[in-house]
């Protein structure tokens, strides 16, 4: 499973929306003191892609206040609002310290509030907190309003107390019905939260000793484990004693290696957690992804004839954070944000590792990767996974650029080039080789059910990967800070010697990183 569709799906809409500027200005009836006049979607996100084009990165400061107010109607109405008291200044340095429940920080969130019902009650003066409140998280200063006045857009925006107030869920209702171009057709008869999201079957057609090889005492080892050390690596690591947690969809309940067989064959004395950060959710995965990227980790090295994780002996937490690997809605948002600040206050958990992204940042998740690496949490993000044609105009994608989090892409197994879908750019951290130049044959993995292996590509599984290496290190020197460790596999990359501009370290040698 890739982070593909998702980026494939909205960046062919960006890209035929700024091609096609045939829908005309929407004069749509709104409450009093509302601009007549709303931005319709296909200039929004026109304006998406040519800051995507010139940045990189698109973040909703970068619009204007009628911009975001238009994005706000035309999607949910929901307000992602991050609020600070007067005088606070650079908060990521100290967001993990911070408690919202002191009086300073509950007079700033009064005094953001109060804002809100202001302009809101100008049509409907009995409004309440409780009427427009959605979602108030338990540590981070953030919340989410249901508004649809300009007047309270362009207020919270100009307020020295709001750090940002973004359309949360705008992304879901970009799409439009059959969006035709000259390269391909669109029908956006479902939401883009469909996409990135199978059934994760087993692969039949996987070839013993080409595709993988048989290890005691009665597991799969994935192709690509030799191209990164692995088998040797673990002649000194397995992964015990550190606990990494996968910020995903789940994990399926029908999978026993991802449950009672957790511990069996060369894997024992290790746990796996699951649990549900998304909204209304449980810990089952529906989508695929997140069972997929379990079993890259550490699934175990049983006598069943599954495929091996890379970090065996690993301890694991698996969080259902989201529906899907887009990040577009509110309830993915807000699942991914608590589930960074829950990795962030585990004590026990060293390592979290994220396959998902967008094409938007998202104030209230960086606000939680803020928090997890202020306590000393190693991440890793993927760079991103697209078709061929988008992935080197888009680059590494949010939040894998964050400079808190290390982004991983997946290279082809000559090790130098990307593999057809996946993003590369400076802000590349390591390369995982993930897909066969001949076949197109991606590693293995854990399917939904049974022991026979799935596969899985893109920069997901590089990323999955890029984790669990880390946990091998960090099993062999327990003492060892972050920075010491992300230094070792600095080390133990092919581009060691002169980062790479596109692909950074490179191909990580895990028995390097190890070491002896």
């Amino acid at each position: 499973m890739r982070i593909s569709n998702l980026f494939m799906g909205c960046m062919l809409l960006l890209a035929l929306a700024s091609c096609n500027r045939t829908e005309s200005t929407l004069n749509v009836k709104f409450p009093q003191g509302n601009p007549k006049d709303v931005i319709p979607k296909s200039d929004i996100n026109a304006f998406v892609r040519e800051q995507l084009n010139k940045t990189g990165r698109f973040d909703w400061k970068m619009a204007s206040d009628s911009m975001a107010w238009s994005a706000l109607v035309q999607g949910d109405s929901i307000l992602s609002v991050g609020y600070q008291p007067a005088g606070v200044t650079d908060l990521s340095k100290t967001i993990d310290k911070i408690n919202i429940n002191d009086a300073a920080w509950e007079a700033a969130r009064k005094q953001v509030l109060n804002i809100i019902l202001e302009n809101e009650r100008q049509n409907n003066p009995a409004i309440t907190e409780k009427d427009i409140v959605t979602y108030y998280p338990k540590k981070l200063p953030v919340f989410d309003v249901k508004a649809s006045h300009f007047s309270t857009v362009k207020a919270l925006r100009a307020s020295g107390l709001v750090r940002y107030a973004e359309p949360v869920g705008y992304g879901r209702y970009m799409q439009t019905q059959d969006v035709i171009s000259a390269k391909a057709t669109v029908t956006a008869s479902s939401s883009l939260l469909t996409f990135g999201c199978d059934s994760n079957l087993a692969n039949t057609a996987l070839v013993a000793g080409v595709d993988y090889t048989n290890i005691t005492p009665g597991a799969k080892q994935a192709w690509n484990y030799s191209y990164h050390n692995i088998p040797q690596a673990w002649t000194q690591s397995t992964g015990s004693n550190v606990k990494i947690m996968l910020i995903d969809t789940g994990v399926s309940p029908d999978q026993d290696n991802l449950g009672s067989l957790f511990n069996q064959g060369a894997s024992s004395g290790r746990t796996i957690e699951k649990l549900a950060t998304f909204p209304g959710g449980t810990p089952a995965d529906v989508c695929g992804h997140g069972t997929k990227m379990a079993g890259v980790l550490a699934a175990p090295r049983g006598v069943n004839g599954s495929s091996a994780g890379i970090a065996y002996n690993s301890s694991l937490i698996v969080v259902h954070a989201a529906e899907n690997v887009v990040i577009l809605s509110p309830e993915s948002v807000q699942g991914i944000g608590d589930a960074y600040v829950l990795g962030g206050d585990n004590t026990s958990v060293k390592i979290i590792s994220m396959s998902m992204g967008s094409l938007f940042s998202f104030g209230h998740v960086t606000d939680g990767i803020k928090y997890a690496y202020n306590k000393g949490k190693l991440m890793f993000c993927a760079a991103g996974t697209t078709n061929a044609a988008f992935a080197g105009f888009l680059g590494v994608v949010y939040p894998a650029y964050m400079a808190e989090v290390n982004a991983v892409t997946g290279v082809k197994d000559n090790l130098t080039s990307p593999c057809v879908d996946c993003h590369s750019g400076r802000e590349v951290a390591f390369t995982i080789v993930m897909e066969k130049s001949t076949t197109g044959i991606n590693p293995l993995t854990t399917a939904a059910t049974g022991n026979a292996p799935s596969t899985v590509g893109g920069s997901s599984v590089a990323t999955a990967s890029c984790a669990a290496i880390a946990a091998l290190v960090w099993s062999k020197y327990p003492s060892y800070p972050r920075d010491s460790i992300v230094a070792r596999l600095q080390r133990a990359g092919s581009n060691s010697q002169n980062k790479n501009g596109q692909l950074g370290w490179g191909v990580v040698d895990a028995q390097k990183a190890v070491g002896n």
